[in-house]
């Protein structure tokens, strides 16, 4: 598990948003490691654990992309059934409230998962 800072853009849901985030990152050499967005009610929010937050956050404002950062944490777990669950029950029974998940598998029963919590340090001594 690893404590990450997520970085977050709040915007209108239209064509090219995403693009224009993913290019001004690109530009700045900041690679992303795990995205999430989506949409609601025609706003948009997109979450990014990046390779460098302090430089991703350059190169937003750079590109005039207003943008906040969030704690969260990364875990590499296995990929079966009920494995996200533990993990969650973990948390609940630790009163830490999961903000946001995402994942993503590439095969070889490995996930990673993205939790925004209010304290990555509480989790930890929770997951460990």
């Amino acid at each position: 598990m690893a404590k990450a800072t997520q970085i977050t853009v709040s915007a209108a849901s239209k064509p090219g948003v995403l693009a224009k985030v993913c290019e001004a990152l690109g530009k700045a050499g900041v690679n992303i490691v795990a995205v999430c967005a989506a949409e609601s009610a025609g706003r948009g929010k997109i979450r990014l654990v990046v390779s460098d937050p302090g430089k991703a956050k350059q190169a937003l404002a750079a590109a005039k992309i207003r943008s906040a950062e969030e704690p969260a944490v990364v875990l590499s777990m296995e990929d079966r059934p009920g494995a996200l669950a533990e993990v969650a029950s973990r948390l609940a029974a630790a009163k830490i409230n999961i903000k946001c998940a995402y994942a993503s598998t590439a095969g070889g029963g490995r996930a990673q998962v993205v939790l925004a919590v209010p304290n990555p340090d509480k989790a930890e001594r929770a997951l460990s």
